[in-house]
């Protein structure tokens, strides 16, 4: 993963991110939860996990949307905008697994019909895990032209891996 600026003139259709190897530790479950405020029981009580018929404690779709965030404004850099997170879930992630993210640049529009300074691409992500894929999806953000002056982003916006300008996830069903 970079610590630079991934220009956006680096990057082309069909580009593969590097992987990124997560061990699912239960920790990082309940954690995850906590940061979120998600105190449903499954995801910290394993008792009560096993009583509603899971395995064990899970981990919920808030800490994957950021893992998968992560994933990809680290290999995008500091200067990269996340403007959408579109991702399902499907294998549970449990205690002691190890989730495995991966990642292709899909789209990537022409630069200068921003305004901004920046031109969008598209990368599909993947985490999968000893049962199959956890997550899938797609990630749209906005990388810096080289040479184009870069706007300021809207008040209350940063760029990089903190609170993202637009950021969102869509729960497209079934997700946990």
């Amino acid at each position: 993963m970079t610590g630079r600026p991934r220009w956006h003139d680096e990057v082309s259709v069909g580009d593969e991110l590097p992987e990124l190897v997560l061990p699912v530790t239960r920790t990082l479950i309940v954690a995850g939860a906590i940061a979120s405020r998600d105190y449903q029981d499954v995801h910290h009580d394993a008792e009560l996990a096993k009583a509603r018929g899971s395995e064990d404690i899970f981990m919920n779709i808030l800490t994957t949307n950021g893992l998968v965030g992560r994933y990809v404004t680290d290999w995008a850099g500091p200067s990269a905008v996340l403007e959408k997170v579109a991702i399902r879930l499907g294998a549970p992630n449990y205690p002691d697994d190890t989730m495995t993210l991966s990642g292709r640049v899909e789209a990537s529009e022409q630069p200068g019909g921003r305004g901004d300074g920046r031109a969008a691409v598209t990368v599909s992500v993947r985490g999968r895990n000893s049962r199959g894929d956890h997550v899938t999806g797609t990630v749209r953000l906005a990388l810096p032209v080289r040479g184009a002056d870069l706007r300021p982003l809207p008040a209350g916006a940063t760029s990089g891996t903190a609170a993202v300008e637009g950021a969102r996830t869509e729960r497209e069903g079934g997700g946990r």
